[in-house]
């Protein structure tokens, strides 16, 4: 009893430091540009900023849905991506009920990109300051990252910001009755920039001076990654950080516990394995694997080393040691050849192979005459 309590104190111990940890730490962070974030790279401003002059905002967070005709929603570099029906549905919305899309993201989504038509170069140049076209009113140039993949606008795409190379990193297409603005930097209308140069002026006019229409953030598709779950990425998240402090907790308990979770086990010694266990093996594995042509191989070749080395003849090359042999000892030659074309020539069952590896062993080890047994000389 008094063990288990222990243990429920630390177990205590390290959940209230757990917890500490979670509610405590910033959240510094947000590479989604969420609107739920007050870090630099996140957009609570520009919900802030809806909110201030008088737009009804909202935010999807547990289903997807478009918004009221006639209204703006903002998508900021979707983590979970969109099925090509919520693109098409997106598109539709735009089309047929005059609303306003905004879509900042750095890399694009699929769906959302091949259903907008949204053409990227595949490499990063440099980014902000970028100059406003004329088509935004008040806002002449805007700050944002220093590197970006650039858009390539078609015919009816209308440059909206541009690089000091010239290469667009936003655009505005009118398509039906709404509009869509693709912009290849989100950080233009983040927190931490909107009190530079004319970033503040621009979100203004994206938004619109009709206090009646809705702004609308798709949190919906801020979902988690499979980068989420990197070590670099979870250890410097809130809950990241209360996990490990749980870890260490842990780790210190058992450490000052100093108790075995259970008795020592001796490893069993080896024993030593001899040669006929060994064969024994080696001929239960072939046996079993019904590899008759590997063994009757492996018995013909140790045959004629045998004999090559009674014989005294060279075993390569191997035509002109059945040459020698053929010379030297015909009736050892006409009996091995024998065997191994009977060998070659049919499949060999069990009784087969038992009568071949019979004849090759007496070939290679003849049996000695009675005479010689009896020591008598030839």
């Amino acid at each position: 009893m008094r063990g288990a309590r222990g243990w429920i104190i630390a177990g205590a111990v390290a959940v209230v430091i757990a917890g500490a940890a979670y509610l405590l730490q910033p959240h510094s962070e947000s590479p989604e540009h969420s609107s739920n974030s007050d870090a630099a790279n996140g957009t609570s401003a520009v919900l802030l900023f809806a909110q201030a002059m008088g737009h009804p905002t909202g935010q999807m967070t547990d289903g997807f849905s478009v918004p009221a005709p006639y209204s703006v929603m903002f998508v900021f570099t979707p983590t979970s991506p969109y099925t090509a029906d919520e693109a098409a549905r997106v598109r539709d919305w735009v089309r047929a009920q005059g609303g306003t899309l905004v879509y900042a993201s750095e890399q694009g989504d699929p769906e959302l990109d091949r259903a907008l038509g949204v053409t990227r170069f595949g490499v990063s140049t440099a980014g902000g300051p970028y100059s406003v076209m004329p088509v935004a009113e008040g806002a002449t140039q805007v700050s944002g990252a220093r590197t970006l993949q650039p858009l390539d606008p078609g015919p009816a795409q209308v440059p909206l910001l541009r690089t000091d190379g010239g290469l667009t990193a936003g655009y505005i297409e009118r398509i039906g009755s709404g509009s869509v603005v693709v912009l290849a930097d989100p950080l233009v209308l983040c927190n931490g920039y909107l009190d530079k140069s004319d970033n503040g002026r621009l979100l203004a006019d994206l938004i619109g001076s009709d206090a009646t229409s809705s702004v609308t953030f798709d949190e919906y598709h801020h979902g988690l990654t499979v980068s989420d779950f990197a070590p670099q990425a979870w250890l410097g998240t809130a809950w990241g950080a209360a996990l490990l402090w749980l870890l260490v907790a842990v780790f210190f308990g058992l450490v000052l516990r100093g108790r075995r979770f259970g008795p020592l086990i001796p490893r069993p010694a080896e024993a030593a394995r001899s040669d006929v266990e060994w064969s024994v093996a080696v001929g239960q594995l072939l046996r079993r694997s019904s590899a008759r042509g590997v063994t009757l191989g492996l018995l013909a070749a140790a045959t004629e080393r045998a004999v090559a080395a009674r014989t005294g003849l060279p075993l390569q090359p191997r035509e002109r040691f059945w040459n020698a042999l053929w010379v030297r000892a015909p009736a050892v030659a006409e009996e091995l050849a024998q065997v191994e074309n009977s060998i070659a020539a049919s499949p060999a069952g069990e009784r087969d192979l038992l009568d071949a590896a019979r004849k090759l062993h007496e070939i290679a080890h003849p049996a000695p005459s009675p005479r010689l047994r009896r020591g008598t000389s030839p």
